[in-house]
């Protein structure tokens, strides 16, 4: 049957998702309830999808309320005649309901779920409802490998005719930024390394957010091409990009409920690695009691998920897990840890020397996974094209090609800031870094939208220290962002001293 009423503005917001109210009684009469999504027929073709909501007073018969967000979309006056169709629940409500009472999906519908999401056809209602079903039953390892193939196969892919490398941290640790030393490492010596990277979601600062302190990160896939043919390799944010877009999707909605669960993590990660066309991947998995990954027993539960899921898609993983203690690096913070990754590629004096060991060892174990050296080789390679300065010059050549400013030093790039220092209060010895503590403190100064907020750690896990000695900086744009960093550090400490 077909519906059609004149268009009202009115004037609330629903918070994101678009719209309409129909007259109570009428409603009724045509079987609509509140919640159904219908689709709102527009001239030229153009359709609309909305939330329905009913009112016996808001609106008369005969009218459609559009809220701010719907009309926005609808781009029509008030009074213009539309037609309205109740849209039946889709494949993917279904498909949600089904996951929600703890069965297990096929792949037709986890992709009907994707589709939908990328589609925009799901609330963010509805699409926290799939995020949070994976708490409710955890997805096999076949939905894992049915929900990565599906998220990469809604998205652009790249198809490079060549073989790629690539190494991952799954993150959690603060600083831990080896992948703007290993790609250029790898790239040097003339292998293809094309690395997309997240934005941070509960942390400081990711891959992209720091690489974004030296060049654009954003690119269309073409770009991407061009740059990768050029130098071999890139260092570029994933989410502006079409590959694997449902999990930018799901992003955007754990991140204000600080959910990462290990499920969204592995496949979020293969997805855009099967995009990529990545044909060796190691996986750097740091393991600690406030990583994210806590236990020596979940690490090898996600090892095993990883390699199968290679597998799956033919590509050869190896999962290298790493004690976390403590931050790796100095610095915290994109700006922050962008000084660390050029003082190491530069060989400036004060480069972190934890940071430049785990990206050569890394870089090393990648080489000899591929084939490129005989076991035993890799890190002396790797040395040799940093101390060299191979490592930086490729480094130059992806921020030039990237839009950057290649002659940038790393001492420039921390400037403009308030700073305070952080001095101990008892002689003793480091026991504990609290690296949950050093994230909230960061994140209350303003990273990682705040690119030069976060903080220098002067002392390490271990060291002994006296009474006054400074223990870490805070960086932050302003005198109130350093302030709450501040009152962020005096409710959570970051060291314990005994």
């Amino acid at each position: 049957m077909a519906i059609f009423l004149k268009t009202k503005r009115v004037d609330i917001s629903s918070g994101g998702e678009p719209m309409a109210v129909m007259n109570q009684a009428e409603a009724e009469s045509y079987g609509i309830q509140p919640g159904d999504r219908v689709q709102v027929s527009l001239d030229k073709g153009k359709h609309q999808v909305v939330t329905m909501e009913v009112s016996q007073s808001r609106v008369s018969a005969g009218q459609l309320g559009l809220w701010r967000e719907a009309y926005s979309l609808c781009k029509c006056k008030d009074n213009t005649i539309v037609e309205v169709k109740l849209l039946s629940r889709p494949p993917s409500i279904q498909a949600i309901r089904k996951k929600l009472l703890g069965e297990e999906l096929k792949y037709e519908e986890v992709l009907s779920i994707i589709t939908d999401v990328v589609e925009g056809n799901l609330s963010p209602v509805e699409t926290t409802y799939y995020i949070a079903s994976g708490f409710v039953k955890p997805n096999s390892d076949q939905e894992l490998y049915y929900l990565s193939k599906a998220m990469a196969e809604t998205g652009e892919q790249i198809n490079l005719p060549i073989e790629v490398v690539d190494k991952h941290s799954i993150g959690g640790l603060p600083g831990n930024r080896t992948t703007m030393v290993v790609t250029p490492i790898i790239a040097s010596l003339g292998l293809f390394m094309p690395k997309t990277s997240s934005r941070a979601i509960t942390s400081p600062a990711g891959t992209a957010d720091t690489m974004e302190v030296l060049a654009p990160v954003s690119f269309s896939m073409s770009e991407i091409r061009r740059i990768v043919k050029k130098t071999h390799a890139c260092l570029v944010w994933g989410g502006g990009l079409n590959i694997a877009p449902a999990d930018d999707h799901i992003i955007k909605l754990s991140r204000p409920l600080a959910l990462e669960p290990y499920d969204k993590m592995l496949v979020s990660i293969m997805a855009k690695k099967v995009a990529m066309g990545v044909d060796y991947l190691v996986i750097d998995m740091p393991v600690g009691t406030t990583a994210k990954v806590k236990t020596r027993k979940v690490s090898n539960l996600l090892e095993s998920k990883f390699v199968f899921l290679g597998r799956k898609f033919g590509m050869k993983v190896k999962v290298i897990k790493t004690l976390a203690r403590e931050p790796i690096g100095r610095g915290v913070g994109p700006a922050l840890e962008a000084r660390d990754v050029l003082r190491v590629l530069q060989r400036k004096p004060l480069k972190p020397n934890d940071l430049e060991q785990k990206s050569v060892y890394l870089a090393g174990e990648l080489l000899e996974f591929k084939g490129y050296c005989r076991r035993g080789d890799g890190e002396r390679i790797a040395r040799r094209q940093l101390e060299s300065g191979a490592a930086w010059r490729k480094m130059q050549e992806i921020i030039e090609a990237q839009g950057g400013d290649y002659k940038i030093d790393a001492e420039a790039v921390t400037g403009g800031t308030y700073r305070y220092e952080i001095h101990t209060h008892q002689a003793g010895r480091i026991s504990i870094i609290d690296n949950q503590a050093i994230n909230e403190v960061c994140m209350n100064l303003g990273a990682p939208r705040e690119k030069l907020a976060g903080l220098h750690l002067h002392v390490r896990w271990g060291q002994p220290v006296k009474k006054g000695d400074k223990l870490f900086t805070l960086y932050a744009p302003s005198k109130a962002r350093l302030e709450l960093g501040m009152t962020a550090h005096q409710r959570h400490p970051i060291f314990t001293i005994v």
